[in-house]
């Protein structure tokens, strides 16, 4: 099986009121982890690269990774990048296998972001390639992307029929109070999601895919497990899982989850070298990595994107 489009992912998604996981990947381990969660559950999955991926593991090597993951499970996995800046990389990886990109120009004024956003829609489309833009701005840092909380922005529901009419575009991800990142709060503080602006954006965009960025949400016995072994971590992260399982039978087709995987990773390797300070086999702590990874998965998929037996 080929990689495959987002489009019928999508539309099955918004139909069966489920969200599909779209997992940043960095190396193999990463990706093993998360499609082992997936191929055991019979979910959909999106394996997304960021710019910062591109540079550490190049662009050929993830994308032959990607195509061993569809050949060893069978899965309907569709190659994204997350995050694109710029026409420039869009296209190198609309030419370079990748079966969605997202042309992030959020952060540029509404007439630019249309206008940049079309061209690559226009490119992509010619190409067989779906297309992700983005109106509002998360707070946080994630790799290339870092915005500060007085400059995030809620998405303006008035912009997004204009927006999606004028550019083409595919899936909108939208700000309504996920963040990037590792986002810290404290217990029983943590953000409540504007659903009354989702349900708004659903209303003025029936049927169409929303996307939601930032939203990481590491239950509390793991962030006891991260500090356990090193970490310094006061509290909760990112928006509760509820809220976000919430957003999943709405109109939120895609959910992208990145920083509880590298905290998953993260802790497994402290909690190896803790216990077997001695060892220097890389096989050997990032074989418990990889299976941390593949926890985390199978736990967001049944538990907050509700797409086990959706694939």
């Amino acid at each position: 099986m080929p990689l495959v489009s987002t489009k019928e992912m999508f539309r099955k998604a918004y139909d069966g009121n489920y969200a599909v996981g779209a997992f940043n990947v960095n190396n193999m381990e990463i990706i093993q982890g998360i499609t082992e969660a997936a191929a055991s559950l019979n979910a959909p999955l999106i394996l997304q690269v960021s710019a910062g991926a591109r540079k550490y593991a190049s662009h050929t090597y993830l994308v032959k990774l990607v195509e061993a993951a569809v050949a060893e499970t069978g899965l309907p996995i569709a190659l994204h990048l997350d995050h694109g800046a710029d026409f420039e990389i869009c296209k190198s990886c609309i030419e370079g296998g990748f079966t969605s990109v997202m042309i992030d120009g959020s952060h540029h004024a509404y007439e630019d972001n249309v206008a940049l956003t079309k061209k690559v829609v226009e490119y992509a489309h010619a190409h067989g390639v779906m297309v992700e833009g983005e109106l509002g701005q998360l707070a946080g840092i994630e790799d290339d992307v870092n915005v500060s909380a007085e400059d995030a922005s809620y998405t303006n529901p008035e912009q997004v029929q204009d927006f999606v009419e004028r550019t083409g575009v595919d899936s909108l991800a939208i700000a309504i109070g996920t963040s990037h990142g590792a986002f810290k709060f404290k217990p029983g503080q943590e953000p409540k999601l504007r659903f009354d602006i989702l349900e708004d954006i659903a209303a003025r965009l029936p049927g169409f895919p929303i996307v939601l960025h930032g939203a990481s949400s590491v239950p509390q016995e793991f962030v006891k497990q991260v500090n356990a072994y090193g970490g310094n971590i006061p509290g909760a992260i990112g928006i509760p899982e509820s809220e976000l399982a919430k957003a999943a039978k709405m109109a939120v087709c895609k959910i992208n989850i990145d920083s509880d995987l590298r905290l998953a990773m993260t802790a497994s390797i402290r909690k190896y070298f803790a216990e077997n300070p001695s060892h220097f086999d890389p096989r050997q702590y990032l074989a418990p990595a990889r299976t941390a990874i593949r926890d985390m998965v199978a736990h967001k998929i049944v538990n907050v994107l509700g797409c086990d037996n959706k694939a």
